[in-house]
């Protein structure tokens, strides 16, 4: 298995796996279904934007899941923290792709200088929040019945990993950038 950022060749795969989670689960509480165009698109913009976007390949070019962050929240002060996501394809859970893009992905926020990543997961999607803590995050709050899929309320757990140990600078700037 190889770790590379994305491409737009790694959209169509990327695709399949956004779709299933769509439709068959709770890890993502979306309702609308994807195209490669629109992946591809996705994928220029995350990067244009200084977001990585990682996937994992098999050895035949294979997408096997994929990773990002991108922004917490809008506001100035919340410049230093990122929120993150990660799928792994259906049937493939359990193998490692999950924990080598988790850790690929919290190097790469660390290189950028990052001091906080957050991770908002389904509270009952057990696998994911077993991986997170094995990563060293978190769990530090609960959103009850914030979301819906599938005629069910759901509730959102928020983890977090704190990055560095630098003290913010007065100007607001993390002091190890």
């Amino acid at each position: 298995m190889q770790i590379l950022d994305a491409t737009a060749q790694h959209a169509r795969g990327i695709a399949e796996i956004y779709n299933h989670a769509v439709e068959h689960t709770t890890a993502i509480w979306n309702e609308r279904l994807v195209d490669a165009a629109d992946r591809a698109e996705w994928i220029a913009e995350r990067q244009a934007g200084g977001f990585p976007v990682l996937v994992a390949l098999e050895d035949d070019g294979i997408v096997l899941g994929y990773a990002t962050y991108g922004p917490w929240r809008p506001h100035d002060g919340y410049r230093h923290t990122v929120e993150h996501s990660l799928y792994v394809r259906e049937g493939l859970r359990g193998r490692g792709t999950g924990s080598a893009l988790l850790s690929a992905l919290i190097e790469r926020a660390r290189a950028q200088g990052l001091h906080v990543m957050v991770a908002g997961i389904d509270a009952e999607n057990q696998g994911s929040v077993r991986l997170h803590e094995r990563f060293g995050f978190d769990r530090v709050g609960v959103l009850p019945q914030v979301g819906t899929k599938f005629g069910r309320w759901l509730d959102l757990a928020f983890l977090q990993l704190v990055l560095d140990q630098a003290p913010a600078a007065a100007d607001g700037s993390s002091s190890s950038r």
